[in-house]
């Protein structure tokens, strides 16, 4: 049974930084692309960043460019999102999700999501 189980998310100032960890349990998490999703209340669920299989490439939205970084262990079947310099406007709930793809894509058409996770920026 394939699952996704995000951690990582809470509370933290402007200009704070968190580490999001997205574990796979059931599968192997490096023969799948995957996404980082946020949603923030009253819009839409947007890409924030995604790695591919084929050669570990990935993709940013425009705007987090230089403060949003996503990376694999594979040894921990794991993906994280670090987020430096956050601001209030990164706040939203951030969900990782899966798909049996060997490239990635910002769009919200994957097949496996986790339950998310709930990132504050305030002071």
């Amino acid at each position: 049974q394939v699952q996704l189980v995000e951690s990582g998310g809470g509370l933290v100032q402007p200009g704070g930084s968190l580490r999001l960890s997205c574990v796979g349990s059931g599968f192997t998490l490096d023969n799948y692309a995957v996404g980082w999703f946020r949603q923030a209340p009253g819009k839409e669920r947007e890409g924030v960043s995604c790695i591919s299989t084929s050669d570990g490439s990935t993709l940013y939205a425009e705007s987090l460019k230089g403060r949003f970084t996503i990376s694999r262990d594979s040894a921990k079947n794991t993906v994280y999102l670090q987020m430096n310099s956050l601001k209030p406007e990164d706040t939203a709930v951030y969900y990782c999700a899966t798909a049996v793809a060997s490239s990635c894509w910002l769009r919200p058409l994957y097949d496996y999501w986790g339950q998310g996770t709930q990132v504050t920026v305030s002071s």
